[in-house]
């Protein structure tokens, strides 16, 4: 079931090459003007949250790449509110595939992937550059960092998704939660306010999809609130994230009446 609903939207896309390139072209590019910002402020300071330019790139790179993953896979949930409106929402309930599914390949935007390689390319680079010097742990979570991170960051859409079946238009107050924490999962923690800080790691984690396990991956000192080896929590984390966002899901179609209410 899976593989027949995304392999019939994968192919859909490839099948017109030069659109699919000039896409992904431009989410490579936005990417990339998103890092300026950070290399602007470097350049005017020898570090950015007790980092330096490379570790942001580390820091930068693995939320990047996080982030496309999940908005590969769940970013379509965002715009739930506008099939509940319209009544779509109704054609998808009486198929016999399950809502999470439907919604997440209604339009699965392969143009996200160069997103994913820019980020994926800076944070192995960085890494390189910043001295990463591998034990057999921190060598597995290198590897696992960007699919956990993404594990979390899908979560937090499909949370979002949830609470719009109780919101008249939730699309933006969903975005703040989700690209918000994408900004926030860019940046070093160690930036932010504390009552910011708390809230981006202990309620929203975005605090703990790249720079709580850069902070392990590089040996450093973490801020109040993230300590180093809260790099370690990213896997139990997302996998608490998954049961609520399921739970919330799934206690939202229950209470879901109809266009009509």
């Amino acid at each position: 079931m899976v593989r027949t609903l995304y392999g019939s939207r994968i192919r859909a896309q490839l099948s017109y090459r030069a659109s699919f390139a000039a896409d992904a072209g431009s989410q490579a590019l936005l990417s990339i003007i998103e890092f300026l910002e950070l290399w602007v402020i470097l350049g005017h300071v020898d570090t950015f949250g007790g980092l330096t330019l490379v570790q942001v790139m580390v820091v930068f790179g693995l939320a990047s790449a996080a982030f496309a993953i999940a908005d590969l896979a769940f970013g379509e949930i965002d715009g739930l509110s506008t099939y509940i409106r319209s009544g779509k929402l109704e054609t998808l309930l009486v198929r016999p595939v399950p809502l999470l599914l439907q919604i997440s390949s209604l339009d699965l935007s392969l143009r996200r992937l160069g997103r994913f390689v820019v980020g994926i390319a800076m944070y192995i680079t960085a890494l390189v550059l910043a001295g990463f010097d591998p034990t057999p742990a921190t060598m597995v979570l290198a590897i696992l960092a960007p699919v956990i991170g993404g594990g979390i960051f899908s979560a937090l859409f499909v949370m979002a998704g949830a609470l719009q079946f109780w919101l008249i238009d939730g699309r933006e107050f969903a975005n703040a939660f989700t690209y918000g924490g994408n900004y926030v999962a860019q940046n070093p923690a160690a930036v932010f306010a504390l009552p910011m800080r708390a809230l981006f790691t202990f309620v929203i984690p975005a605090s703990l999809v790249a720079y709580a396990p850069t902070l392990v991956l590089l040996d450093l000192p973490g801020p109040m609130l993230v300590p180093t080896w809260a790099g370690w929590l990213g896997l139990p984390v997302a996998l608490l994230a998954w049961m609520l966002a399921l739970l919330l899901w799934r206690a939202g179609v229950r209470r879901y009446t109809g266009a009509g209410g």
